[in-house]
């Protein structure tokens, strides 16, 4: 049982490597920290939930580490009169720290377990998926990670503009962390277990909300499997999402991108999916001239150039989308079925595809214009660079199931 609060760890943010020693107490399966900030509203609901589950499944061999900022309704100190209730609940204060990301790493540097997790402490994350990824941490895997963006996962009730902005924000790390970024479909989930192993004794300099992005970043991080789960409303309280998240999410982006020792895997394209793309591609070109033919030649309905164009680039795109959705990522979209989510995809490659034609433009010209480079080699290189913009982004982003789906 434990009465008094945790010691705050001191400097850099290390989690270190245990090894029990004979005499020693042995290490605990699971250590799951839950940061809170302003919970008092769900912080008891959340801790029954979570123990109950884990009672059941890793009998005590687990502890859950509240890290409390401090909060002005004191969260801490429910917390801190559940943990003589709940004997596997330890709770820290920080008073001089805030942040999401470094609270979950002073938990884990006075945690005890072989796999360190993190759970929302606003019963966002749904605690029976705790199981699902639990059971997913065998053999060779390192990291399992709550997924929104696989099968079985969506999100509840979010509006267009905050889908946009999450899928931008994934967008926007692919670019410039593809090597890590692109290795998990959800980047920005807060739900996952990682082997204490896999992140000991790296030096982790994390900023804001984002900690997977940091773990994938600095950890030695191999196999890596994924659980859907749908993102749930909050039952009490304020959101805590702001434009501030999204600044220092994109910082630190830029800080793994340039400082700091960075662990990431080569970015591979799936070379059968590539081909089959690029066929597809290939296919789009005859549907493009076919109908920029009919539009526009005189001896057909003589339309302008820029109108019989951009509809001409219009069938393109569509034929393109139908081919691909039936054939180049076929396995996917048999998950995805359904008028809505197929639309859903459309508009997006749609998205993808405008923008690889701009990037196409850009490129271009900095070749022709800038290097001096032959107009024709020029447009060859622009092409090939957009196919593999539109190829990668696609399978990261298009094909994915992003509406909520019921589970059993």
């Amino acid at each position: 049982m434990h009465n008094t609060l945790l010691p705050v760890p001191q400097g850099a943010l290390v989690v270190p490597e245990i090894v029990p020693t004979p005499g020693q107490e042995e290490l605990i399966a699971l250590s799951l920290v839950i940061p809170t900030f302003n919970e008092s509203r769900n912080i008891a609901a959340m801790v029954k939930l979570v123990t109950n589950l884990l009672d059941q499944h890793l009998g005590g061999k687990y502890e859950l580490i509240v890290v409390d900022d401090n909060s002005p309704d004191r969260t801490w100190e429910i917390a801190l009169n559940l943990s003589q209730i709940y004997p596997q609940l330890r709770v820290m204060r920080r008073e001089q720290e805030r942040g999401l990301a470094t609270a979950i790493i002073r938990g884990w540097q006075v945690s005890r377990g072989e796999v360190l997790g993190v759970i929302d402490g606003d019963l966002q994350h749904p605690p029976e998926v705790l199981i699902q990824l639990l059971r997913a941490m065998t053999g060779a895997v390192d990291l399992a990670v709550a997924s929104r963006h696989i099968s079985g996962g969506g999100v509840s009730d979010w509006g267009l503009v905050r889908r946009f902005l999450s899928r931008g924000a994934q967008l926007l790390g692919l670019l410039i962390l593809p090597g890590v970024i692109g290795r998990v479909s959800d980047p920005m989930s807060g739900y996952f277990l990682v082997r204490r192993r896999a992140i000991a004794n790296c030096v982790m300099q994390p900023l804001g909300y984002k900690i997977l992005i940091e773990v994938l970043g600095r950890g030695n991080i191999g196999e890596i499997a994924e659980v859907g789960y749908v993102f749930q409303e909050r039952q009490a309280g304020h959101s805590k999402v702001t434009i501030r998240q999204y600044i220092e999410y994109i910082q630190h982006l830029l800080q793994l991108r340039f400082r700091g020792k960075l662990h990431r895997k080569p970015v591979t394209l799936p070379l059968e999916r590539f081909i089959k793309f690029g066929i597809v591609g290939l296919s789009g070109v005859f549907v493009d001239m076919l109908v920029f033919y009919w539009l526009s030649d005189p001896s057909t309905l003589g339309w302008g150039i820029t109108r019989s164009k951009i509809i001409a680039a219009e069938a393109s795109i569509i034929s393109n989308f139908l081919w691909n959705d039936l054939w180049t990522f076929g396995d996917i979209s048999q998950q995805q079925r359904g008028l809505s989510a197929r639309l859903k995809r459309f508009l997006k490659f749609n998205l993808i595809c405008a923008t690889g034609l701009l990037l196409n433009v850009i490129i271009l010209n900095v070749l022709f214009n800038y290097l001096g480079m032959n107009r024709y080699v020029a447009n060859l290189i622009a092409i090939a660079c957009v196919s593999v913009w539109n190829f990668w982004i696609n399978l990261k982003l298009s094909w994915r199931v992003t509406v909520a789906q019921d589970q059993d």
